[in-house]
């Protein structure tokens, strides 16, 4: 596999044609139109529609442009990622966190992963949706959801955590505590959600749903446990550690516990194409380790 034909190809397929693409990539037209058409003949399908208004991929072309974004960015990175192999884990470890993480698993992970390589040093940004970011970018994504199907990401269950509905302490005392779900109509409800799902259900211990017209939806569970502790309304906001930092006269209470919750799971997931480099490798070995002393 050519992947400089590959880049060229995604060029092409970029900019819709040959010409624009050779001006962006700085390569003769001839020199580009000659590499994409042995890239072709290689695939042994038609990956582009020639026509006067431009190039249109076929169905093959569109795929390859899906795919193909995804081998080059993996390839940059593995190059990357090799400079550092040594005897230990060492170097910088680029780390993507979900928005609003509960701080205090990600003290844990981080803490236990610094101790056990002290060499390890941690770049980390926040995203809502850790993998879709480039993999360019990114040694280790922490993440709520699976990853999609064919995802170029190997992945490890980290935490299972309940999410629940809660109200601070004084919110109660004003509006009153719901006993049923129709009492709920008479709250204001503050939904943690998970990009790009819709919330206009809660989910049921029995397995039902019951719908519910938030009047804040976010993917930052922080911001939401501070909007509670405010006394803006009911939150439903996954549960562990994130209360702490509200300060010590914060008291939470729990809102129909017996009839509304779900659990969701923290996991970590590394590229496929850096799963053998010692760093990352460490973070998954690390991970197994915790799994299986916690359970």
């Amino acid at each position: 596999m050519d992947l400089e034909e590959i880049r060229l190809f995604l060029a092409v397929a970029q900019h819709g044609a040959f010409n624009a693409a050779a001006d962006s990539l700085g390569v003769s037209r001839s020199t580009l139109r000659r590499r994409v058409e042995a890239l072709e003949a290689r695939s042994g399908i038609p990956l582009l529609h020639r026509t006067a208004q431009g190039i249109r991929l076929t169905e093959a072309g569109s795929i390859l442009n899906a795919r193909g974004r995804t081998l080059l960015e993996g390839a940059s990175a593995l190059l990357d990622s090799i400079r550092e192999v040594g005897d230990e884990p060492a170097g910088r470890l680029r780390i993507v966190l979900p928005v609003g993480s509960p701080a205090h698993v990600l003290t844990e992970t981080l803490r236990g992963l610094r101790a056990a390589y002290p060499k390890l040093h941690f770049v980390a940004r926040f995203s809502e949706a850790p993998l879709s970011e480039a993999l360019t970018d990114t040694d280790v994504a922490f993440h709520f959801d699976e990853p999609p199907a064919n995802a170029p990401w190997l992945s490890e269950p980290l935490f299972t955590m309940p999410v629940q509905l809660r109200a601070s302490t004084a919110y109660l005392e004003q509006r009153g505590s719901p006993q049923r779900i129709t009492d709920l109509q008479a709250h204001d409800l503050l939904a943690w959600q998970l990009p790009p799902r819709p919330t206009c259900h809660l989910p049921l211990l029995d397995g039902g749903r019951v719908p519910v017209d938030p009047v804040l939806v976010s993917s930052d569970a922080s911001a939401l446990w501070h909007a509670c502790a405010a006394g803006a309304g009911l939150v439903f906001v996954p549960l562990l550690g994130i209360e702490a930092p509200l300060g010590p006269t914060w008291v939470d209470e729990p809102v129909l516990e017996n009839i509304i919750g779900g659990r969701c799971t923290l996991r970590v997931s590394v590229p496929e194409a850096l799963a053998d480099i010692p760093k990352v490798r460490a973070v998954l070995n690390w991970t197994r380790d915790f799994l299986s002393s916690k359970g």
